[in-house]
């Protein structure tokens, strides 16, 4: 059993944990990188819903739950302000907020393309403006957005979708290249798979198990790349399961 006061020292390195936000927290990516990252920082969860982050909150003792919509730019930046007064600035900001709508240019609504835009690339310029400026001060931090291979291709019922992830993409170069000699280490990871969650199961029933990636595998590289060697930062990384075909 734990003395008293190695117990106080606990509490007190608790309290000295780095931040890291993780805007988007679903049952899957958001979750597992939610996890890894608990292990070693307090950990901010954002997601519209109360569900998945109240029950993370309960599960992980460093880690407290915001709920937002950041598609509602006010309300995300409200949200993003009690963060910073309540948990301090962050070292670490995972943009893991996703929205898709899917159909052929000619079936597209409009409102669809803006909507997916507004979650995919809006608020990840959101999500950076308000953190960023304190990393600069510090020269150090990371932040990392999860994508997908959209960002690299327009299949052809991806219309309402990969323009978004494309902008997405791009603008994470920009904030790279600006970024980057501040001392803030910007990076886009590509998820080229079907992540392995219940609903997906379901509908990839015929499937092996190596046809799935796993959302602990997708976590462990954003640890990765926010903890890379100056020396050695990665921008573009694509991942996906041996078997899978590209």
């Amino acid at each position: 059993m734990a003395d008293e006061k190695s117990i106080a020292d606990s509490n007190d390195a608790n309290e000295d944990a780095k931040l890291a936000i993780i805007a988007g927290v679903g049952p899957g990516t958001g979750a597992a990188v939610a996890r890894r990252f608990a292990q070693n920082y307090r950990v901010a969860l954002l997601a519209r819903s109360t569900e998945v982050v109240d029950a993370l909150a309960e599960e992980l003792p460093l880690a407290s739950a915001f709920v937002c919509d950041m598609a509602d730019a006010d309300n995300f930046s409200q949200v993003l302000a009690d963060i910073a007064d309540s948990m301090g600035e962050a070292s670490v900001v995972v943009h893991n907020g996703a929205r898709g709508t899917f159909a052929d240019v000619l079936k597209l609504d409009p409102d669809d393309l803006q909507a997916n835009f507004q979650i995919n690339t809006m608020s990840f310029l959101q999500l950076v403006q308000a953190t960023a400026p304190a990393m600069i001060s510090r020269r150090e931090g990371a932040i990392v957005c999860t994508g997908n291979t959209a960002a690299y291709r327009g299949v052809a019922n991806f219309a309402g979708f990969a323009p978004t992830k494309a902008a997405q993409r791009i603008l994470a170069e920009s904030m790279a290249r600006r970024l980057g000699p501040e001392g803030v280490h910007v990076s886009y990871l590509a998820i080229d798979a079907v992540i392995d969650l219940p609903w997906t199961r379901q509908r990839y029933a015929d499937k092996p198990d190596s046809f799935f990636c796993q959302p602990s595998d997708i976590a462990d590289e954003v640890w990765h790349l926010a903890h890379q060697p100056r020396s050695a930062w990665t921008f573009d990384v694509k991942i996906r399961p041996f078997a899978e075909t590209w």
